[in-house]
């Protein structure tokens, strides 16, 4: 099976979030692959929420690198810290510090530079609770002959705590439930949605944000996953039924962008419901934020 031409250009090229910018030069001479790529932003990047597994004790300072959006700020960051290449290995206490979506967003932008399409995908991951689906991004790349999911935060430690023994470089699609799908199980009643989301914070509501949030990445808007704008809203407000039945549609077009590609990027651009503006609320700092 080939991949469309316009849709393999499309996640090929480098979006606001992936580009490297001044920081291109970083991905130059550097191994190409997607073991590698993942060796790569493991041996730079720290999970906020794991650090504790590594003896890491975060100070706020370090902790508010989880906001930084793109690759290149992302780069700039960790080269201000160490400048070696990205190919050695940063001591844990010169790691930047981020989450799931960060090590994702670097592994599209590395993969894309190698000519590689791939794109960042919002869901649910089924391999850190028994029984819950958290909150989780993951890399979606074609292998030259399907997409397949590849989850590269989680490394040697990590697989062990969590007793993982399946393919982290292609991730069965029952153990990662992109959003869209996630939110179409819990519609029609195959699903509960109160095993969805990330700590005390689960829901219908929690699901349709990352619907929204996966959209965006589709169209090559990789968010922070607390980022909110346009139709997404809080656990103390319900959702509307016209907002259900868009992201119904959204939900439906998400389980095989390729597919539906045109209609995809058509609906992003003209419903500002959906199209990531100029600012976004950010939960965590509590701020109206500059994309």
């Amino acid at each position: 099976m080939a991949l469309d031409k316009k849709i393999a250009e499309f996640y090929s090229r480098p979006g606001r979030m992936t580009e490297p910018g001044a920081q291109a030069t970083a991905f130059e001479g550097l191994p190409h692959g997607l073991g590698d790529a993942a060796k790569i932003v493991q041996g730079f990047m720290l999970h906020e929420h794991w650090a504790p597994a590594y003896r890491q004790n975060l100070t706020p300072e370090r902790r508010a690198e989880s906001q930084l959006r793109s690759t290149e700020r992302i780069l700039a960051h960790t080269f201000a810290k160490n400048p070696q290449p990205l190919t050695s290995d940063r001591p844990l206490y010169q790691r930047t510090v981020g989450v799931c979506r960060h090590f994702t967003v670097v592994t599209v932008a590395l993969l894309r530079r190698q000519g590689i399409p791939a794109r960042a995908r919002c869901g649910f991951g089924a391999y850190f609770n028994k029984g819950k689906f958290e909150d989780h991004w993951v890399t979606e790349y074609w292998d030259g002959t399907r997409w397949k999911l590849a989850d590269t935060q989680i490394d040697a430690a990590q697989r062990a705590i969590l007793s993982l023994d399946m393919n982290l470089f292609d991730v069965p699609r029952d153990r990662f439930v992109i959003a869209g799908d996630a939110w179409l199980q819990c519609r029609s009643g195959r699903a509960d949605p109160g095993a969805f989301g990330i700590f005390e914070m689960r829901g219908l509501w929690f699901i349709a944000g990352n619907v929204i949030r996966d959209f965006a990445a589709l169209n090559n808007m990789e968010m922070l996953p607390w980022d909110s704008w346009g139709a997404m809203t809080g656990p103390d407000k319900p959702i509307s039924e016209e907002t259900k039945a868009l992201l119904d549609r959204v939900g439906a077009l998400t389980l095989d962008p390729d597919a539906h590609f045109d209609e995809l990027r058509a609906l992003y651009e003209s419903d500002s419901r959906l199209h990531v503006p100029a600012q976004v609320f950010n939960i965590a700092t509590k701020a109206v934020e500059a994309v």
